[in-house]
């Protein structure tokens, strides 16, 4: 992250931590205040625009409850049970997983 990205985030998150709604002007004076320099509007502007009434406290707590998990496939039944319909369903639950990763529009080298 650059210098004014790095600056925004952390004046947004010290806003967040005084319970104080953020602004870009808000912003733009913290970042004053700590004589960090070579911050243009735009990045307050950005930050303010993207956290626009959401609880960045939330945001930081519930990091991983975004992500969405395959469903697991279900045991087969008792008293002998055919076992080539679940091994057809664990191949789709893979394949599945596999596209998802294509979905996002980014690769490891992007």
């Amino acid at each position: 992250m650059s210098s004014p990205e790095l600056a925004s985030s952390y004046a947004a998150l010290i806003l967040a931590d005084d319970g104080v709604e953020v602004t870009s002007d808000k912003l733009q004076s913290l970042i004053s205040a700590a004589n960090v320099e070579g911050v243009e509007p735009i990045w307050t502007q950005l930050f303010a625009k993207a956290l626009e009434g959401k609880d960045l406290k939330d945001l930081i707590t519930n990091v991983s409850s975004g992500a969405g998990s395959a469903p697991s496939a279900s045991a087969p039944a008792a008293g002998g049970g055919d076992a080539a319909p679940a091994k057809e369903e664990e191949k789709k639950e893979e394949k599945v997983e596999e596209e998802s990763d294509e979905d996002m529009g980014m690769g490891l080298f992007d």
